[in-house]
């Protein structure tokens, strides 16, 4: 019997690590999408996000089946619990790269700024490289490494607020670049919300191997 659970365990994390996968593959072709202005890059992350819905879904599924039916306690419990809660925050994440590409399908005209193009690139790289990094963290329960990242989310914070200061700046100098201005300032802010949700997931794993919820958010850390 308990070996049985502990292969459901084992599947469990097994597809919650696909899951974040296909999200940070998601990330990556809605970034890229953006920037290279690829409409068809841009509607494949679109229609894809269908499948990422329907892990989360599994995902959640299993998680309440495995409580309802093995009543597991402490260590397995979390480990559960970890993978129930943090599955919704990949889905999110899912959701805010469609954003990302839906942003570029929606432009009728885009006057590319370079300068800022490169910062949004640099952000997307950063949340590609934290979501990476969380993953294997999940998959070690490794609670340093964890807060090490949340503690990375800074740096996004930074750039996007970077990307803010510019795209206001431009927009009061030349007024034809505010639709592209405005652009670049949503999908700054919406690939900040996916560092915020890797933070949530480190949080979860601190959760995991501790057994006590914290606060990893960056802007209650400073």
């Amino acid at each position: 019997m308990r070996q049985t659970f502990d292969q459901e365990l084992e599947k469990l994390n097994e597809e919650f690590t696909l899951m974040g996968k296909m999200v940070e593959n998601q990330i990556e072709n809605s970034i890229g999408a953006y920037l290279n202005q690829d409409l068809d890059l841009a509607n494949k992350v679109v229609a894809k996000d269908l499948k990422v819905n329907e892990a989360q879904m599994s995902l959640e599924k299993k998680s309440l089946e495995l409580i309802a039916l093995q009543q597991p306690v402490t260590s397995d419990l979390r480990l559960i619990v970890t993978v129930l809660k943090a599955s919704s925050d990949l889905e999110r994440m899912g959701d805010h790269a469609v954003s990302v590409a839906k942003y570029l399908l929606r432009l009728k005209k885009i006057e590319r700024i370079v300068s800022i193009e490169k910062l949004i690139a640099e952000m997307g790289l950063n949340v590609e490289k934290m979501l990476d990094e969380v993953l294997k963290a999940f998959t070690k329960e490794d609670e340093d490494q964890a807060i090490k990242i949340a503690r990375s989310d800074q740096n996004i914070n930074e750039i996007s607020l970077s990307v803010y200061k510019r795209c206001l700046k431009n927009m009061k100098k030349k007024a034809d670049t505010i639709e592209t201005d405005t652009n670049y300032m949503l999908v700054a802010n919406t690939i900040e919300r996916m560092g915020d949700y890797v933070t949530n997931i480190c949080e979860w794993i601190v959760y995991l191997v501790k057994g006590k919820l914290v606060d990893l958010d960056t802007d209650n850390m400073l």
